[in-house]
């Protein structure tokens, strides 16, 4: 049975994230000056000057300010993908923290998981798969060689390689498969809701 899998047999899906940022703005109505205006002399034995005071208020209330994290995009960490061949294990990282782990089989000799940097291209609930032996397409489902979901990562244009589930739970934290990196179907259906399309996924020896 092999992990890789034609890209025939893989529809991809893509899904694009939006931010909306929201911006205060404060306005302000600035103070106009006045200046005094004096009443004319009525006569030079009783004259009078008379200012006219400004009636606007020299000492406006500001209004309170709202709490301005009110108006700050959200402040949730990236989520990244660690794979540690060696460990038979893969991490899912928010920020700094480890946010959740699951128990993987990864490829055997002379079918090694490639190592690097790569991204979610794909994201697949129950995958068809075809055996690449005889060529029999087999039908989805929790007994398929891919199990209920799949998740690619990489691509050589021809073949691809991604998480998926298996029925062969005996193979888990092993070096078993073609390539593919093997989880148990409860674990990469959970993991299929914690990751989207463009995710980074990194693999390390």
């Amino acid at each position: 049975m092999t992990a890789r899998v034609s890209t025939q047999f893989l529809s991809q899906s893509f899904i694009a994230a939006g931010i909306s940022l929201a911006t205060l703005f404060l306005l302000g109505q600035p103070l106009k000056a006045q200046t005094p205006i004096s009443s004319e002399t009525v006569s030079s034995a009783s004259s009078t000057v008379v200012p006219i005071l400004p009636t606007q208020n020299l000492n406006p209330v500001v209004p309170p300010l709202d709490d301005p994290g009110l108006f700050l995009p959200s402040l949730e960490q990236p989520r990244r993908l660690i794979l540690r061949l060696n460990q038979r294990r893969v991490y899912l990282y928010q920020g700094e923290q480890v946010v959740a782990s699951y128990p993987v089989a990864v490829g055997k000799e002379g079918w090694e998981t490639p190592t690097g940097s790569f991204k979610i291209m794909q994201k697949i609930e129950n995958p068809v798969w075809q055996d690449p032996w005889t060529g029999e397409v087999r039908s989805p489902g929790p007994n398929s060689a891919l199990g209920l979901r799949w998740i690619g990562f990489w691509t050589d244009g021809k073949d691809v390689i991604g998480f998926h589930g298996t029925p062969t739970i005996n193979s888990i934290g092993q070096a078993a498969s073609h390539g593919c990196v093997r989880m148990r179907n409860e674990d990469v259906v959970a993991l299929f809701e914690q990751v989207e399309v463009g995710t980074p996924v990194i693999v390390e020896p």
